[in-house]
Order: structure tokens, then sequence, then C-alpha cells
């Protein structure tokens, strides 16, 4: 994919689109609800994962550097750094994470346009016919070419950013003292608190990655995946802390707490009643481009590992427009299956039980990138002129913030992420096989 026209490529601006709307979904639309009973020092918690999600960015930004033009992201570095096995496993869970994600971002863009749709809400096959629409329109989208996907990728992003920002920055004129008092509601001591709302707010940092992915299908991608990374990294803090600064400010705890939709309701106090459509058009905003942004990730992940031969080669075939559209649709139709449990009768537990383990899934990557930067960059010496010990240091801190992501995430998703992991043994044992008998 590294012939393309640079027409059909990914510039500064979409591939920093790809990760500000990856890591901004649907999700940090209620997260002020839920940091509410803990107080101010949610910002702080804030604060702890941003800087140790500035780790990882810079991890990600330097290793494009490292292993520059290369298709797949955290697959290809650990690969590079620990060899096939290692990188299949963070491909494998990867994979099924993203479809799992997929289907939970349907179903929020679904929740969003009920508000302007009611019928979605209460009628379960016209919801179901909703999310199928989206999840099958975007795949179209996609499957045109890497360079339209970015410039939708960038509109939407755009449009969803302006009911944040509107809402951020509005809310700074409304502030109320007494709204950050108590500091500390929730009643344990200052750093356990601090470390159950970074561990609640690390989650809306995953998605930094997202620019090294599509790398191959970048414009100058030795320097652009790393730019985007870091400006899409900084673009979502500002907006994650400025939102939660101007929500808490304005909504008392109490009521904070209750909500279940913090946005609207600052919405309508700073700008009127009517304008609780513009934060739920947000929301559906938000969970479409998420969707056409890991839709492309779900496409190229895949085909980088199809190229190595550790996944099937159908995942490795590419269309006139250069994208791998059939692995796009395979994944697309497992997004479908997900989505078609989450509103059947019986099924709706195991769902649930899928998007836990998927969580270990975006973790584990984070944890062998940062490793694999250490092993990477001491083999290299030094990154530009910086050096050895400060890539060690840099690598660390950021295995470590990724060790504490994994402990923070729970028992039960270490546990159960681990078996699903593990499930994808012998699928590799297989393709193992077959590449040692075709390279005879």
């Amino acid at each position: 994919m590294t012939n393309q026209h640079e027409s059909n490529k990914l510039g500064l601006w979409t591939s920093t689109s790809l990760v500000v709307g990856n890591m901004i979904g649907s999700g940090v639309f209620l997260m002020p609800a839920a940091m509410a009973a803990f107080g101010g020092i949610g910002l702080l918690g804030w604060l702890f994962s941003a800087i140790g999600s500035f780790f990882l960015a810079k991890v990600f930004a330097n290793l494009s550097k490292l292993v520059p033009n290369a298709t797949g992201g955290p697959y290809v570095y650990t690969r590079s750094g620990f060899g096939d096995f290692a990188g299949f496993l963070v491909a494998w869970g990867y994979w099924l994470a993203n479809c799992g994600a997929n289907a939970a971002i349907v179903i929020s863009f679904i929740s969003g346009m009920s508000v302007f749709f009611p019928a979605l809400a209460t009628n379960a096959v016209a919801a179901i016919l909703t999310g199928l629409a989206s999840i099958w329109i975007i795949t179209a989208i996609n499957s045109l070419g890497v360079g339209l996907s970015g410039r939708f990728q960038l509109m939407t992003t755009i449009l969803k950013l302006l009911p944040l920002v509107l809402i951020s920055v509005g809310g700074l004129f409304f502030l109320k003292s007494g709204n950050f008092h108590p500091f500390n509601l929730s009643g344990k001591p200052i750093f356990s608190a601090i470390t159950v709302t970074a561990t609640m707010t690390m989650f809306a940092f995953v998605g930094i990655e997202c620019a090294t992915i599509p790398a191959g299908s970048t414009e100058h991608a030795e320097k652009t995946v790393s730019r985007a990374t870091m400006l899409g990294m900084l673009i979502s803090t500002i907006v994650y802390l400025l939102g939660s600064i101007s929500i808490m400010g304005i909504i008392p705890a109490a009521q904070l707490q209750q909500s279940a939709t913090p946005y609207a309701d600052a919405a309508a106090i700073i700008y009127g009643p009517a304008a609780r459509y513009l934060a739920s058009a947000g929301v559906a905003i938000a969970a479409f481009g998420a969707l056409n942004g890991w839709t492309l990730i779900q496409g190229q992940v895949p085909y980088a590992v199809a190229k190595d031969k550790l996944f099937p080669g159908i995942f490795g075939r590419l269309n006139k427009k250069g994208v791998p559209a059939l692995g796009m649709a395979i994944s697309s139709g497992m997004t479908t299956l997900l989505l078609l449990m989450n509103y059947t009768k019986g099924l709706v537990e195991q769902f649930k039980f899928l998007l836990l383990l998927a969580t270990l899934s975006i973790l584990i990557p984070y944890l062998l990138s940062a490793g694999a930067y250490i092993i990477l960059g001491t083999k290299k010496n030094a990154l530009h002129k910086a050096s050895l010990s400060s890539v060690i240091v840099l690598g660390l801190l950021a295995f470590i913030y990724s060790l504490w992501e994994i402990y923070g995430s729970g028992a039960d998703t270490v546990f159960y992420g681990f078996l699903f992991l593990m499930a994808g043994v012998p699928f590799y044992i297989w393709l193992s096989y077959k590449k040692h008998r075709e390279e005879e």
C-alpha cells in the first residue's frame, strides 16, 4: 500500500482526526456523571491518566520513526521486538476487540439518534436496521479508499468537536466554585481516589495508537504519524479536561451523579433548553465518526498480519482502490453478529462479557509496544539525538503505566482476557504450520 497515489493517502490533519475521532467516542458524554461521586479530585484522575497516556503516545510517535512506513501499528512493533507469536497475539486480540468495540459504538449511535427518532428506543427492529445500515454504509465508504475514509473522518471529527467545545468553553462562564467542594467526595484516601478516577478515565485515551496503524497509507509517514499522534493526544486531552471542569462547575455533584445526559444538561443551562439537541447530535456524530475510524483500523491490522502470513490470505487481498475490502467486510460481519447478540434475548450478557474480554485485548498491545520500543530503541542505540537512557526511561514509564492500566481493569478482565487471547493459539499453530509448508 505504499505506492498509492498521494491523493488517496492520509495527511497530517486526516491522521490527526483518526486519533482524535477514535479517542473521543460517545462515552465522553457520560464521563462527568460517572466521575461526579468523587468530586473535584476526579480532575486529578484525568491529569494522571493524561500524563501516563502521554508516555504511550510518545512511544508510538517514536516507534513510527524506528519502524517507518509500516502498516499495522502495535502489531508490527510487537512483531519487530518480540517475534511472530507475540505479534500474532496482539493482532488476534486487537482485531476481535475492534469488532466488539464497533458493536458497542453502533449501540451508542442508535442511542444518540433515538432523541431525534424516538422509535429507535422502543422498536428493536428499527434499532437493528439502523445499526446494520450504519455498519455497512461505513464499510462501503472505507472500501472506496483510505483517502476518502480519512476525509470523512476529518469532517465527523470537526462536527463532534463543535458541541464539545461550545459546551466546554461556554461553561467556563457559568462556573460556581462551590460545586468543587468538598474536593474529595468519595471518602477514600486521596491516593486511592486518584487511582480509581485515573483508572476510569484511562479508557478515554484508547486510540492514541491509531495514526500508526495505516502508516503505509500515510503521506510522509516518517514525519506525519509522529506529529499526528502527539497533536491528537494534545487536542483530546484539552477537550477532556475543559469539558470536565465546565460540567462539574455548572452542575452540583449530587445532581450530576443522577444525570444520564450531563453534557445535554449543561448545554441547557448555558444556551437554553433547545441546546439539548446539540449535545444529542454530538453523541450521534461522535459514535458515527468513531465507527468510521475504527472500521478503517479494523481493515488495516488484519491486512498487515495477512501479509506476514499470520492471518488467512483473504484479509490481505486489495481492491482497485488499494483497500483490503474483503477482509474489512469479514470484520464488519463479525461486528454485525455481535450487534445482533445485543438485541437478542438471552445473548445480551454474552455480548457484555465479550466486551469485558476485549478490554484486555486493547491494553496488551500498549504493554508490548512499550517493551518493543525499549528493545528496538536500544538496538539502534538512539532515536535521533535522544540518548540511550532516555529511550529506556520513556519505555519503562509507558510499560509501567500500561501495567497499571491492566491492573485497574480488574481481576476478571485479566483472567478471562488471558483465556480470550490464548484461544487464538491453535489458530496460530495452524497458520505457522501452513506458512512453513509453503516455504519448504
